[in-house]
């Protein structure tokens, strides 16, 4: 009895890969997302080693995602005109296409700053049609609405396994061979993920008439986000914690080298143990099976991220500091994840892409302004003080939230009573599973 509950248990957190198409797409990106971790980590240790300079980490992570910030929404209209299958071939080619060119300068020594920052800029603008895309195509890959829930939560735990794995693989890598071949090795690994969107099944596009031209659908797309506020609430906690808490990323090459006195491969360690960590909290959101309760963990997760920052900013000692990862990347990815899907579950599908680019945008939007702004203030007062007030806003900026959370409940439980959730929303216990509930309902 005992093992066929647990089988059941097992079973059902990974329930979405019993669709063809989303296991393809799962297995391609899972290949392609370990190699883009392993350039992140050698792209971080490169401008680093070259410049010895905070404000440049930040100034290359601003250029690779400002575009983001901007081009976000209009990728949202374009997500919800065209054909999503084709666009994100059409992204992850040129992804190909810019590691191949970054490999090619690196492993000929002919690489310089401006060539980092420029490629980093062109990636943005990539990445600001391919997440909002990718996000809105979830949907198409999985045909029973009640497993969306959970393909995100796989999809989240595919993402820190690999920044689990990649970080890890880098930072040996570097310091065997440097750090072209893990740039390398990305722009290979984008071969995985193009034939996975290849061999798909898929039902034939239609294009829905679109009554709007391109500024009226924007302009309906963010009135329609913003003109809710569980949709609204939900945006805007994805913005702080990305505003505030994403920079850590960019100072982790300081602390690796200069407060832990390590190389390349402790910086990988550090991020292998964030990862470690986002990957237990994506499969604690994936083993859910009720939104009931999510929003008074994600309460918990954006407090304790920030908690977990402060006290990693004051540690000297490696492995003190690798524990208190664990816990960021727990506290990030809870957080991160059930916004998404809070989000996935409110919106009406004709909105999707609009409403999944503002996701988008606040996300990878928000973080490199953070990044220049922690870069250039810990030029000033050094790392450990900045990451320290990062955790500090964190923690503080969840309060609204908190506050507003019981009327946000209230405005949502018709649409889960319409869309035939739970009923235990109507009690008040609101939440989406890991990553299917809106912040109102917590």
């Amino acid at each position: 009895m005992e093992a066929a509950e647990s089988s059941g248990k097992l079973g059902g957190m990974f329930r979405a890969l019993h669709y063809r198409n989303y296991r393809l797409f799962f297995v391609g990106q899972g290949i392609s997302l370990v190699g883009t971790w392993m350039q992140q980590i050698a792209l971080s240790w490169l401008v680093y080693r070259l410049t010895d300079s905070v404000f440049l980490l930040g100034a290359v992570t601003f250029s690779s995602q400002i575009p983001s910030f901007i081009l976000g929404p209009f990728a949202g209209v374009l997500a919800d005109k065209f054909n999503r299958h084709k666009v994100l071939l059409v992204t992850q080619t040129l992804s190909m296409v810019q590691a191949s060119t970054l490999a090619a300068l690196v492993l000929t020594n002919s690489i310089e700053i401006w060539h980092i920052m420029t490629l980093s800029a062109i990636l943005g603008i990539i990445n600001g049609f391919d997440v909002s895309t990718r996000q809105a195509f979830v949907v198409q890959m999985v045909d029973r609405r009640e497993d969306l829930s959970n393909a995100i939560a796989l999809n989240s735990s595919l993402f820190n396994m690999a920044r689990l794995v990649g970080p890890t693989i880098a930072g040996l890598l570097i310091a065997a061979v440097g750090e072209g071949m893990c740039i390398l090795i990305n722009a290979v690994s984008y071969i995985a993920v193009l034939a996975s969107l290849l061999l798909m099944r898929l039902k034939p596009f239609e294009r829905v008439p679109q009554q709007h031209k391109v500024w009226a659908s924007l302009r309906h797309g963010f009135q329609y986000a913003f003109g809710f506020a569980p949709i609204r609430s939900l945006i805007m906690i994805v913005a702080l914690l990305s505003l505030f808490g994403m920079p850590f990323t960019v100072l982790l090459p300081v602390f690796a080298r200069d407060i832990l006195h390590g190389g390349a491969n402790t910086l990988g360690y550090l991020m292998g143990a964030s990862g470690l960590g986002a990957l237990s909290g994506a499969l604690f959101l994936a083993q859910r099976k009720s939104v009931v309760g999510l929003g008074k963990v994600l309460l918990f997760t954006m407090t304790l991220f920030g908690l977990a920052l402060i006290a990693f900013s004051f540690s000297e000692v490696l492995l003190l500091s690798l524990v208190l990862m664990l816990f960021t990347g727990f506290g990030m990815i809870v957080t991160m994840a059930s916004c998404n899907t809070l989000l996935q579950t409110l919106v009406d599908d004709d909105k999707r892409g609009r409403v999944m680019s503002l996701y988008s945008t606040a996300f990878m939007g928000m973080a490199p302004i953070g990044s220049m702004l922690a870069g250039s203030v810990a030029e000033m007062i050094g790392v450990g003080y900045t990451l320290a007030g990062c955790g500090f806003l964190c923690a503080l900026s969840i309060i609204p939230f908190a506050v507003q959370r019981p009327r946000l409940r209230k405005m949502v439980q018709p649409i889960y009573e319409r869309l035939g959730i739970v009923p235990e929303i109507a009690t008040g216990l609101h939440t989406a599973s890991n990553l299917t509930a809106p912040p109102e309902e917590r």
